[in-house]
């Protein structure tokens, strides 16, 4: 196809190829040219005249041949591996995929949370046993719930935590700002958020700022039945001190999704510790994925026609 309105480069997420993202967007688009690219050589050829492309990434080369291109939109949440400065330069705008990954994480979170509540791996250890045995449990229901990062992310979970009628504190860069939680504070105020929490979530972008935010310290600010929960990034937690308070009975528990360093080493200790679960950097994984980013573009082609501001734009 020549001249496409939309072209989609070559990418795979979550097992689905850009056949898929492709399909969603005609769907949502039918009036536009939609093309696939499938080799470098199509890419490159495609781009010559596309007004928009969606993908992983693109690089500076094929910038330099994308003379119609006035939108960019990247697959990731994250874009801190496009060349951000050269896109500016080249007056294409870029979008990012922020809120694709709501629903699915935040199901991954409060799934995260009954199963420690309800003592779940507890059960599944004496199933297989086959051992009939009661044993104490908790409830989600009424906690004090902190949740660091209040992003699309955070936000999402906060919605789902409210029928279980927990109290939230909320942990963003200007809290001035306020957000869904009953209260808000700064990374300053950390610990004060998060020592009156049973449940402490970590959903914040790694920064500079958030590297090794969980560590002895903090913990020992937090309940000795917390249980933390990290769907954000590895480094975020400082794991020598985790272990060693797990270990130790000094916090309630982990949830981890994502470790540091990851994956993780078969003879890492975390992995023998009865009060921590692990899932392997899992919790973004939904078939929902493309039809998620291909609504965003949607809404942005119209907005792009309008000249109305880009939702999730980052340049």
């Amino acid at each position: 196809m020549s001249d496409p309105d939309i072209l989609v480069l070559r990418q795979t997420i979550h097992g689905s190829d850009g056949a898929e993202l492709a399909a969603a967007i005609r769907e949502r688009l039918p009036d536009r040219s939609v093309a696939l690219a499938r080799t470098p050589a199509e890419e490159r050829e495609l781009l010559e005249t596309a007004r928009v492309a969606v993908g992983l990434t693109i690089d500076e080369e094929l910038l330099a041949v994308a003379e119609n291109l006035e939108l960019f939109a990247c697959v990731f949440a994250g874009t801190g591996h496009l060349p951000r400065e050269a896109l500016a330069d080249h007056g294409v705008a870029l979008t990012n995929a922020s809120g694709v990954h709501g629903p699915n994480i935040a199901e991954h979170v409060l799934g995260s949370m009954i199963t420690h509540a309800r003592q779940w791996t507890r059960a599944h250890r004496q199933q297989d046993r086959r051992e009939w045995r009661s044993y104490e449990t908790t409830e989600v229901y009424g906690s004090t719930v902190a949740v660091v990062g209040l992003g699309a992310i955070g936000s999402a979970i906060t919605d789902r935590l409210e029928p279980f009628d927990v109290d939230t504190t909320g942990v963003r860069y200007s809290p001035e700002k306020g957000g869904p939680t009953d209260e808000v504070y700064g990374f300053d105020e950390f610990h004060d958020a998060i020592a009156d929490a049973e449940y402490v979530v970590l959903a914040c972008p790694l920064t500079e700022a958030t590297r090794g935010l969980v560590d002895a310290d903090a913990l020992r600010s937090m309940r000795a039945d917390a249980v933390l929960v990290n769907i954000a990034r590895g480094p975020v937690v400082d794991t020598d001190a985790l272990v060693s308070e797990l270990r130790n009975n000094r916090i309630g528990g982990a949830a981890l999704d994502v470790t540091d360093p990851e994956p993780l080493p078969e003879d890492h200790p975390l992995w023998g510790l009865g009060n921590v679960t692990i899932t392997p950097h899992n919790a973004g994984h939904t078939p929902h994925y493309y039809e998620r980013v291909a609504d965003i573009l949607a809404g942005n082609v119209g907005r792009l026609d309008d000249g109305e501001e880009l939702e999730n734009r980052v340049v």
